[in-house]
């Protein structure tokens, strides 16, 4: 994966995330993710070596009929000592930038954009230890608990760690989160990327798609989100979409996977450049997730952003004015499943 890299839709994303059930026509949440937070070192400059969105971008892709911003930044950044304090001024500009998201009408999936690691220390090893990643959890949960519109995803995809381990580690940040009283929804990735294409394989420690069943909430309110791009080796790191049938596959199986075991996913990350069988296959991903929105919450296309240089092919943000191919492929499906959602409340536990 990469490394660099909807009611009116205010009103049902505010029930959404009022509520532990959700019932839906279509996937409630489409939207992209805005890249900028994740960059550079824990001392980078803000403004200088990562930044977060304007609203310039933000209002764009509302007008498009975006209902959702997959927003990435840096665990060390907001937590510059485990165990500590957030830092104040970063936690301000992560909430300044997810209240001018609400603003235009838009749900933010907060995204510790981390691979599972604390700097170069994999969660589950000392110091990151899973008790390290619970304090971190409870501490941003508070900052946003029970805030309408407003996912926690645990980490960007974890990887290198089995996945018996890395369900330990997230069982811990959901123990967490629910004990300081935060009923936000929780997207729970697997180990491996947490690819789509080898959800119930054997990668490290345990197939995703047999550990990853006991993932524990005392709400029951999650659900699992993976990734999968089109490209040959489903990296997300090539122009061009030799993978597009396995990532349609991927996709599919995920599907069966989810209605099997009656979960719900939500793919975070997925992206191609506007060559025709890139296109071809992200409208068969999306086909299949508008057909299944039992199980599928939605999806965010990576990326767009800022500084993203504007020949990078799988870039959404627009140039000179100008819209891009897969950014209209993007607002159909959106405009397609608008206003096909509804909320159900369950009973207060």
């Amino acid at each position: 994966m990469r490394t660099t890299r909807h009611l009116t839709a205010p009103l049902l994303v505010a029930a959404l995330i009022a509520s532990p059930a959700l019932a839906a026509d279509k996937p409630c949440y489409r939207g992209v993710n805005l890249s900028g937070g994740e960059y550079g070192e824990r001392d980078a400059i803000y403004g200088t070596n990562y930044l977060y969105p304007s609203e310039a971008t933000i209002g764009y892709f509302a007008k498009k009929g975006m209902t959702i911003i997959r927003m990435p930044f840096r665990w060390e950044r907001l937590q510059p000592a485990l165990g500590g304090r957030l830092d104040e001024d970063e936690i301000k500009r992560i909430k300044e930038t997810v209240a001018l998201i609400r603003k235009h009408g838009m749900a933010v999936l907060l995204d510790p954009h981390n691979f599972g690691y604390y700097d170069k220390v994999q969660i589950g090893t000392a110091p990151a230890t899973d008790a390290a990643f619970a304090d971190f959890w409870a501490r941003l949960a508070v900052e946003f608990a029970n805030e309408n519109g407003v996912l926690f995803g645990l980490m960007n995809e974890p990887h290198d760690i089995k996945a018996t381990d890395w369900l330990d580690a997230a069982n811990a940040a959901i123990r967490s989160i629910r004990a300081v009283g935060a009923r936000n929804l929780i997207l729970v990735p697997g180990t491996a990327w947490s690819g789509a294409h080898s959800w119930e394989q054997d990668v490290m420690g345990g197939a995703n798609g047999t550990v990853m069943l006991g993932v524990r909430d005392p709400l029951d309110f999650y659900a699992y989100e993976v990734h999968q791009y089109l490209d040959v080796d489903s990296s997300g790191t090539h122009p061009t979409c030799e993978g597009a049938a396995t990532a349609v596959k991927a996709i599919a199986g995920v599907t069966a996977w989810l209605k099997l075991n009656h979960k719900r996913g939500f793919l975070g990350e997925f992206g191609a450049s506007a060559d025709k069988d890139c296109m071809g296959g992200l409208r068969e991903i999306y086909a299949t997730m508008s057909g299944n929105s039992d199980v599928w919450l939605g999806w965010s296309y990576w990326a767009a952003g800022e500084w993203w240089p504007a020949d990078e092919p799988f870039n959404v943000q627009p140039h000179a004015g100008a819209e891009r191919p897969q950014m209209r492929l993007l607002a159909e499906s959106a405009k397609s499943d608008r206003g096909a959602c509804t909320a159900v409340k369950p009973a207060e536990n």
